[in-house]
């Protein structure tokens, strides 16, 4: 379990990120379009995981933003977002918001949460995911990884990029 907090406020999560050097457990996430995406989607791609609670609050916004940004800079890599929101809400958010360099895959219906130990176990947001973000490597073992300390803050873009180099 991971301690973490919301306003000051602590929260848990089920678990602990992935170790470095692991390999990343598959996934079936459903995009905008309610297609399943597996990891093999992915295949041969660095990924960075920006995992979030909502699409629908300040800073998820702001970290989807800023990573859509910087992955057009990015050589063979993916950037998913991955939240509890339906697909349908993360559609509209990133259609309205133009974010067009990013996968945005929801856990509504998957195991992702509890599997990648990101699932919130208490406080007022229990069941969604924690802020987190996660960086593989090309054949899917992890090089990266942030429990974001304060779920009201954004991650650390510059050490989760440095971390693809």
């Amino acid at each position: 379990m991971s301690t973490i907090t919301l306003k000051g406020n602590e929260v848990h999560t089920i678990g602990t990120l992935p170790s470095v050097g692991t390999t990343v457990k598959d996934f079936a996430l459903v995009d905008s379009g309610l297609n399943v995406k597996t990891l093999q989607n992915f295949e041969g791609k660095k990924k960075v995981f920006n995992i979030f609670p909502s699409i629908d609050t300040p800073t998820c916004a702001a970290s989807s933003r800023k990573f859509n940004e910087e992955a057009v800079k990015l050589d063979n890599t993916v950037v998913i977002n991955v939240s509890k929101d339906l697909p349908f809400a993360l559609g509209r958010f990133c259609a309205a918001e133009g974010l067009n360099n990013v996968e945005t895959l929801s856990d509504f219906r998957s195991s992702f949460g509890d599997d990648y130990e990101v699932t919130i176990t208490d406080s007022p947001l229990k069941g969604l995911l924690s802020r987190a973000v996660i960086v593989t490597d090309e054949n899917n073992k992890v090089v990266y990884t942030e429990q974001v300390p304060e779920i009201a803050d954004e991650p650390d873009y510059e050490a989760a990029l440095a971390a693809l180099k």
